[in-house]
This record gives structure tokens, sequence and C-alpha cells, in this order.
């Protein structure tokens, strides 16, 4: 039996990454102008950016129940099964809408083998247990060997950001306790993690170097094997400074490997411009 991996494409992985592991995508909506977009194929991260920096307020609903229901049926009547690995609940109403679907697909093919995860993650972090998912399903892994391996991954992947402007945030209601950080953004960087799928304010550094620095202490604090992991940074339209993370970590750890991907329209339009985040595991990924 085919086991087909899908995601949204929150996950930011590159339209190389989807070709390569054979990876089903699925898009968020983006709205900007009173048009809709569809994330990662009708328009570009660096068009919300840009519209950003000029003011503009896009925003993003999630992924269509219909869309969901069109996949399924798919591959339900092809035979396939399915494993979608969902941004985090806490962050979109997408996961909801795929469970949704789901059963509505099923009461029509009980058959259909299929396993919708909220992975309580978002960008590179949804992209890094996408990957493994992939990858295992490439070497012909037994499909509940993949979804116990991908909740595994999920459970213990960090997500250790940065952002220019906390306002995007704030303003999209994509983070909590944010009282004691608005009114001094212009004086210091937050820092913010995932906690249970939710964007939470970690510290507040006064300057950028500081705040990388940080990240790295946070990511030796956390990590664990960090030499035999893929590393991934996500950063909104600022390569150079995601380069020179990149360089901070090598200089620091002989990693496996540094995956660097633009974020994507439908993070980046909360998080906005300059933002930078990493991520990687807290267990050793050989368990």
């Amino acid at each position: 039996m085919q086991i087909q991996i899908m995601t949204d494409s929150a996950c930011d992985l590159s339209k190389e990454d989807y070709q390569k592991y054979q990876i089903e995508m699925v898009p968020l909506t983006v709205q900007l102008e009173g048009k809709n977009y569809e994330d990662q194929l009708s328009i570009s991260s660096k068009q919300v950016y840009d519209s950003m920096r000029e003011g503009k307020a896009p925003k993003t609903a999630q992924v269509s129940p219909q869309v969901f229901k069109d996949a399924f049926e798919k591959h339900a009547r092809e035979g396939s099964a399915v494993i979608y690995l969902s941004l985090s609940s806490e962050l979109s109403g997408t996961y909801q809408a795929a469970k949704l679907m789901e059963q509505e697909v099923k009461e029509n093919f009980p058959d259909f083998k299929i396993e919708v995860i909220d992975t309580k993650c978002a960008s590179l972090g949804l992209g890094l247990v996408v990957l493994k998912a992939a990858e295992l399903a490439q070497n012909n892994t037994k499909f509940e060997e993949i979804v116990s391996t991908s909740k595994y991954y999920l459970e213990h992947m960090e997500h250790i950001f940065t952002v220019d402007d906390l306002e995007y945030l704030y303003r999209g209601g994509r983070v909590s306790k944010t009282a004691a950080f608005v009114g001094t953004l212009l004086k210091v960087k937050p820092l913010l993690h995932m906690e249970d799928g939710k964007l939470i304010p970690l510290e507040k550094i006064r300057g950028t170097k500081k705040v990388y620095k940080r990240m790295l202490e946070v990511m030796d604090e956390r990590g664990m094997d960090l030499k035999h992991q893929t590393i991934a940074i996500s950063h909104g339209d600022a390569s150079d400074t995601a380069e020179h993370l990149a360089n901070m970590i090598r200089e620091k750890w002989d990693v496996k490997e540094i995956k660097i991907n633009m974020i994507g329209s439908a993070i980046g339009a909360h998080a906005g411009p300059g933002t930078i985040a990493l991520f990687f595991s807290n267990q050793s990924p050989n368990e």
C-alpha cells in the first residue's frame, strides 16, 4: 500500500523538498488588498513581506475543508493511505478542518487508512517532522511506525525565534502574555518559543547581537546530540541574518546539516519581516 505524506504550506518547505520526497502540500489562504491567494502557489513570501514593509496588513485563512475532502477522497479511491501532518491547532483551524473531512470521507470509504496529526509545530519545525515522515515512507516503513516516529519527533521539536516587531504577532492574536513586551519593543529584542503549540514570549534581550548569541545558548541548554541532527533556520526575508546564525552554529557544533528556508506567507503574515527562527530536537534523533 502506498503511503502519501501530506502537510500544509505552513511547513515552509521548498518546492524541491516536496518533489524530492513526494510530499503533497495543501495551501493556506493569504488575503491581501481584498484578494485571496494560495500560499506558496499564487503569491510569494517576498510579495507578502514587501507589502508589510509598505504598511499593508495581510491576513491568512485556514485550508478549506473542501480542499481536504477532495484530496482525501482522491487517495481513498486510489487505495493509498494518508498521513497528514498539520500546523499547530493553536495557530490555525486547519487541523480541525482536516479532522472534520477525515470523518466525512471515512463514512463513504470505511477502509480508507488515514491519520491526521496535530503536530503543535510551525514553519520548519513542522517541516522537519514532515521530512522525517516522508523519508520513512520512501523507505517503505510501515504506516504505524511512521505515525509513532512522527509523534516522537514533533513532541521533541524546539522552536526558538525572534521577531523585529512583536506587534505583528500581537495584532493577529498569535501570542499571549505579551503585556510585559509591548511598549519596550524599540529597546529590546523579544525571544519566543513554542509551548504546547502556542507562541510564548521567553525573554527580553537588549541588542540584536545578544539575541542571536542567546538563541545558541538556549539551543545548547535544550538540544541533545546536535551533531547528528538536521538543524533548521527559517527567516522573514532576512537571508543574510539566517546565514550569519548558521555560521555561528557551525563554529560551535559540527552539525549534520543546516537547512535554511524563507518563512512562507502563512506564518510570515503574522511574524513579519526580519523574523529569525531556529529549530532542533531536544532528544537524540537516533533514539
